[in-house]
């Protein structure tokens, strides 16, 4: 599934009807080029989950929680690449809050199968397109939802 969005209001209008999706123990992936959107997606959707404290990028970190309506948790695995060590990820990806790992790819094997995975790509200097690959039926439906009520606002 594709959605252009043409403005950082409308990534954040996106990212907050996903976020009213969402519950305990989801997972979504972020991939895109660096300045594509992911983490201004993140810090609207983590927003939209009640956080009031400033997200921000973890790049050195990894791991950054945040608490809101669910906890929330934002990781960065750009660092993590050709890396073999678990940092304990699944003590957050089926915990009692919503993960979000930007720069995925890098740490695939420890990723949970259910997921939604989301692609950012460039589109023009404000547009950017969020390609939706949901990896479970969850998903699937959180998906038809965008589609459905979303898209047709």
């Amino acid at each position: 599934m594709k959605i252009t969005s043409n403005s950082p209001e409308a990534t954040g209008g996106l990212a907050a009807f996903l976020a009213g999706k969402l519950q305990p123990g989801d997972v979504l992936t972020l991939e895109g080029d660096l300045g594509a959107g992911k983490t201004t997606f993140t810090k609207a959707l983590g927003a939209a989950l009640g956080v009031t404290k400033t997200i921000n990028s973890p790049t050195f970190t990894i791991i950054k929680e945040y608490a809101g309506d669910l906890p929330f948790y934002h990781m960065d695995a750009y660092r993590l690449e050709d890396t073999e060590e678990d940092l304990g990820f699944e003590e957050y990806f089926f915990g009692s809050g919503v993960t979000v790992v930007e720069w995925a790819s890098y740490i695939e094997d420890f990723l949970p199968e259910e997921r939604l995975d989301i692609r950012v790509s460039f589109e023009g200097e404000d547009a950017r397109s969020f390609f939706f690959t949901p990896r479970s039926s969850h998903f699937e439906t959180i998906c038809e939802e965008i589609t459905n009520e979303y898209i047709s606002d």
